[in-house]
């Protein structure tokens, strides 16, 4: 585990101070959460605009063929 100094806005470090008191957690633990939340999001987006790279109209359309036509369920209809 590694130690860093942060430096941030007064208004925003009252501001987290008050959600971490609110929420009964440490500004550590909150600061540690932001921060997972942020780089999974990132690293989401950086999955999905891979695996789009490796789409094509041409497989999609050929499995959406392979799709039943059937009669949606009655829960299921617009």
């Amino acid at each position: 585990m590694q130690t860093m100094s942060l430096r941030m806005p007064d208004y925003l470090k009252t501001a987290v101070s008050d959600v971490c008191k609110d929420e009964k957690i440490s500004l550590n633990q909150f600061i540690v959460n932001a921060l997972s939340e942020k780089v999974s999001a990132l690293q989401t987006v950086d999955i999905i605009e891979k695996k789009a790279q490796l789409a094509s109209k041409e497989s999609f359309l050929d499995a959406l063929s392979q799709v039943p036509d059937n009669e949606a369920f009655e829960n299921d209809k617009l």
